[in-house]
């Protein structure tokens, strides 16, 4: 059974799960769904193109698919989705799409802390935090259970890697390969995640083969194309490895630089 204020305003043609409260002067738009369990609390406001999941949260002030802040946005039809058991906190904002993919994206059990911004055509994964104030350019990719610290501004096209930790107030121009800690100004690369990759179940085996591969990309004084050709030839294949691996082959921007560099 819903719990819907008559306060509240929704269009006829939202879509409503079951179990979902409404509090009062939370604004709901045509071409919405929200799913069973999920909880949009006063003032939030839902706009045309959002697809909110289960037992999500919507906090006070927040507003999920507002139209993208880019100049070419020309009124196409687009989305905004939050993954199921995702918590928006206040005042942050989600725009939705552009004609570049046609969604914004927000996966499960995510936790988008106050005054943040994710912007058009991101793709946040599975488990991602983005702390208080932390700023979303266009078309960012992030990987799974990487936690952005409050302040964090990430430039357009970035990507950051599962389990990665980033400093709070940190500028982000490059990509943040996975598992590492990175901040500093500039930043810079300062270790393993090593905490979050317990929390999270790998073994000492891991972490350390983990942490091998990042002193051949950053400790090694040879450039990424050198230290890429050295890891595959003198380190044991693993997923780790390969998951590295891949990431720095196909990043568009350059990896983040690393501490012991020049």
């Amino acid at each position: 059974m819903n719990t819907v204020s008559t306060l509240a305003f929704i269009h006829p043609e939202a879509k409503l799960g079951k179990n979902i409260i409404v509090e009062p002067f939370a604004y709901i738009d045509a071409n919405t769904e929200i799913g069973d369990g999920s909880r949009i609390m006063t003032q939030a406001t839902v706009l045309s193109g959002a697809r909110i999941g289960k037992n999500c949260t919507i906090f006070p002030h927040a507003t999920i698919a507002g139209i993208p802040q880019d100049l070419k946005f020309k009124g196409e039809e687009t989305v905004a989705i939050i993954g199921d058991n995702t918590m928006i906190r206040e005042c942050a904002t989600v725009n939705r799409g552009t004609a570049s993919k046609g969604f914004t994206k927000i996966g499960n059990n995510c936790l988008i802390m106050a005054y943040s911004h994710v912007a058009h055509d991101c793709e946040l994964s599975d488990h991602v935090i983005l702390g208080n104030s932390t700023q979303l350019a266009g078309e960012i990719e992030i990987d799974s259970y990487a936690i952005l610290s409050g302040g964090t501004l990430v430039h357009q096209f970035s990507r950051i890697g599962a389990h990665a930790m980033i400093q709070g107030g940190s500028k982000i121009p490059k990509d943040i390969p996975p598992y590492i800690m990175v901040g500093r100004e500039p930043i810079t690369f300062m270790g393993l995640n090593i905490v979050g990759l317990r929390r999270r179940g790998f073994n000492s085996e891991q972490i350390n083969g983990i942490q091998e591969i990042y002193r051949y990309l950053y400790q090694s004084g040879y450039n990424t194309t050198q230290a890429i050709e050295r890891i595959e030839r003198e380190l044991p294949s693993t997923p780790e490895r390969q998951h590295i691996l891949e990431f720095v082959r196909s990043s568009m921007r350059g990896i983040v630089r690393g501490n012991m560099e020049g």
